[in-house]
């Protein structure tokens, strides 16, 4: 099997997420009705999601809810990236309102379009989306309070590089504050490659000791990386269901040591670091 390059696999995740914005489809990180209640709008308290814009609940594409691991404070400026149909930059900006502000970064056309015209419909005004990779931050240095992240960072091709550009945007003293898929034990390739079929968010996955290194190379401190959903046996046999046709899911005589291979090797997991400051 050929290795991807970093054009390849980011030129995918476009194409990925441009149907998502266009065809409104389920979270990346599972099937439709794989893991109900884990992923993607479910995560959003109904007090703080309800009166947001059906289009950015829609494509909540994510494994968790940063704006409340971030502790988000009035006067802020927060940095979402990835920032897909904007809930996660629309909620922030209320978060840090009146004076704070809020961008979202993401490089796909459909999805900059989408999050517009949720902001648009929301009435925020303290947001803006920017065009962009999460490799290439296009802000200034020093420029950035508390930078967030929703099952985004796993998909990179340049991992090191997305950490050394969120150490640099940030001010000194500032926070990051990620939901992101992690593996937790290291998985022969054919698995890995499995898995991400299933899950879509898999295949470029750190190992937990691997995310902390990373963060700490770039110069973060007080990382803190926390478990906040496995894959076991029951959510893995959901969704296998979702690929039962495909022609890469395994024989059924293999499923059940495929799935047992896999459980508990997979979770989504909050991520906290800080940037040294005074």
């Amino acid at each position: 099997m050929t290795t991807p390059d970093a054009d390849q696999l980011r030129e995918a995740v476009r194409a990925r997420y441009a149907e998502a914005a266009k065809s409104v489809q389920a979270p990346c990180c599972s099937p439709a009705g794989a893991t109900e209640g884990v992923f993607g709008r479910t995560l959003y308290g109904e007090d703080r999601s309800a009166d947001l814009p059906e289009g950015a609940l829609a494509v909540s594409l994510g494994c968790g809810n940063p704006t409340l691991l971030a502790d988000l404070h009035p006067g802020e400026v927060v940095l979402d990236l990835g920032s897909g149909g904007g809930i996660d930059v629309l909620l922030s900006a209320r978060r840090v309102a009146p004076d704070g502000f809020a961008y979202g970064l993401d490089m796909t056309p459909e999805m900059l379009e989408l999050a517009r015209r949720n902001q648009t419909e929301a009435g925020v005004t303290n947001a803006e989306f920017l065009a962009g990779t999460i490799e290439a931050v296009p802000l200034p240095d020093s420029s950035v309070d508390v930078i967030i992240s929703n099952c985004v960072v796993n998909l990179s091709p340049d991992k090191p590089a997305v950490f050394r550009e969120a150490f640099r945007v940030l001010r000194p003293g500032g926070r990051v504050a990620i939901s992101d898929v992690i593996m937790r034990r290291a998985l022969p390739a054919p698995l890995q490659h499995l898995v991400g079929l299933w899950t879509g968010c898999v295949a470029g996955a750190l190992g937990e000791d691997d995310y902390r290194r990373e963060l700490e190379r770039a110069g973060f401190v007080e990382v803190d990386i926390r478990p906040t959903n496995v894959y076991d046996t029951a959510a893995l046999a959901r969704m296998a269901e979702e690929v039962a046709e495909s022609a890469e899911a395994p024989d059924a005589d293999d499923l059940a040591a495929t799935i047992a291979a896999l459980d508990g090797a997979v979770m989504s997991a909050s991520v906290r670091a800080t940037k040294p400051g005074p």
